[in-house]
C-alpha cells in the first residue's frame, strides 16, 4: 500500500514537472495575472504552482497527503483527538491512546516518505533549495475545511480555518419533468437513488449485473447514475441516467435510500435531507468517510 501511495504521488510529481517545464503555459498563467490559487492539498501540485507563480494560496481541504488536515495546521493532542479510522472518540483508554499515537506515526512516516521522494525534489528544482515543502504546505493563507464542526469531536483549530461543510446543501428545487414523473410513479414504495460519484461512472459488467438484478427485485423505483453498458439484468423499475440533480432528488419526499460511495458532498447532502445511506467504499478517502 505504501508503494502504491508513493507511486501515485510520483505521477502527480510528473504532472507538476510537465506543467512547469511548459514555458508557454507558464507565460500564459503569469500574464493572466490571477488573484489566487484554490487547490486541494491532497495532491500538492497546487501548492508548488502557487509558490512558483507567487500567488496567495487557498485550500479546499479535508485531507492532506496522509491524514486529516487539522492535524497539520492546529495543535492536536493525541490524548483526546482521535485519528480518523481509529474508531475512537475523544474519551480514550490508555491502550487506545497508544493505538492513536501509532496510527499518527504511520501517517507521518508516509507523509515524510512522499515529501522526500517526490515533492521536496520538485521544490529544489523549481523553487530553490532553501524552500522546505512541509513549511510551504502549511503557509496557505486560508484553509476552507470541508467539514461542519458540529460533527467533530472537540479539538483545537486556527483563525485561518473556515468551516464550509455542507455549504452546497440547500432546500430541494423542483425536478425536471421526466424525473418527477418517474419518482411519482413509485407510489407508496418510494425511490432509491444510487451514485458512485464523478470518478466512478461505470463498473465491471459482472458487478453491474449483480447490482441491477438486486434492484430489479425491489418494490421501489431506482434512479442510478451510470454511464457504462446497460446491465443485462436491469429491471423495469430502474432508470439509468448520465447526470442527476442529486441534492434535489435527496430532498424529494419520495426518496427512501441513497446508495453512495461515501464522498463528502453526497454524505453531507444526505445528512441535510435526512436520507439513510448504504455506503459502497471504493477508493481513497471514501473508505474513511463511509467507516466514520
Amino acid at each position: 500500500m505504501i508503494g502504491m501511495f508513493v507511486d501515485s504521488h510520483a505521477m502527480m510529481g510528473e504532472l507538476v514537472s510537465a506543467m512547469l517545464d511548459n514555458k508557454e503555459l507558464m507565460r500564459i498563467l503569469q500574464d493572466s495575472k490571477f488573484d489566487l490559487v484554490l487547490t486541494d492539498p491532497c495532491g500538492c501540485h497546487g501548492v508548488i504552482m502557487a509558490k512558483y507563480l507567487n500567488l496567495p494560496l487557498v485550500y479546499n481541504v479535508r485531507w492532506l497527503m496522509a491524514g486529516e488536515a487539522h492535524l497539520a495546521i492546529a495543535p492536536s493532542p493525541l490524548s483526546y483527538v482521535p485519528i480518523t479510522g481509529s474508531g475512537h472518540s475523544d474519551k480514550m483508554t490508555f491502550l487506545q491512546r497508544v493505538k492513536n499515537v501509532l496510527m499518527q506515526l504511520n501517517s507521518l512516516i508516509q507523509h515524510q516518505l512522499v515529501v522526500k521522494l517526490v515533492y521536496q525534489k520538485l521544490c529544489d528544482k523549481y523553487l530553490g533549495s532553501d524552500i522546505d515543502f512541509n513549511q510551504l504546505m502549511l503557509d496557505a493563507d486560508i484553509w476552507l475545511m470541508r467539514v461542519d464542526f458540529v460533527f467533530e469531536f472537540p479539538r483545537p483549530t486556527m483563525p485561518n480555518v473556515v468551516y464550509i461543510g455542507g455549504f452546497q446543501c440547500k432546500p430541494a428545487k423542483p425536478l425536471p419533468e421526466h424525473l418527477e414523473e418517474f419518482v411519482q410513479s413509485s407510489g407508496e414504495h418510494g425511490v432509491i437513488l444510487m451514485s458512485l460519484g464523478t470518478f466512478v461512472s461505470e463498473l465491471p459488467s459482472d458487478m453491474a449485473n449483480e447490482i441491477a438484478a438486486t434492484f430489479a427485485k425491489l418494490p421501489q423505483k431506482v434512479i442510478w447514475r451510470y454511464k457504462g453498458d446497460r446491465p443485462a439484468t436491469l429491471g423495469n423499475n430502474t432508470l439509468l441516467v448520465d447526470w442527476m440533480p442529486q441534492n434535489d432528488l435527496l430532498g424529494h419526499p419520495k426518496i427512501k435510500l441513497f446508495v453512495a460511495h461515501g464522498g463528502t458532498n453526497g454524505v453531507q447532502e444526505a445528512l441535510y435531507h435526512g436520507v439513510p445511506v448504504v455506503g459502497l467504499p471504493l477508493f481513497s478517502t471514501n473508505l474513511t468517510t463511509c467507516c466514520v
